[in-house]
């Protein structure tokens, strides 16, 4: 169905977008050259989640962002 990414962790808003958008275009390019249906982008967690939807990611994990840091 899809891709799925964890990066390394970032601070910077644009070295986060990094990752994520060389996976979209991976995505874009096996849906296009081999005949692919990917609809999913699995990218993006709590600490980066904009980032990750900035560059079309469909699933981000949260959990930190709602239950805290692990234990």
């Amino acid at each position: 169905r899809g891709l799925m990414a964890i990066p390394a962790p970032a601070s910077d808003f644009d070295r986060q977008r990094q990752p994520f958008a060389r996976l979209r275009e991976l995505r874009d390019r096996l849906n296009a050259d081999d005949g692919l249906a990917l609809d999913t982008l699995s990218m993006g967690m709590s600490d980066d989640l904009e980032a990750a939807i900035a560059e079309g990611a469909t699933l981000v994990r949260v959990g930190a962002a709602l239950f805290g840091p692990r234990a």
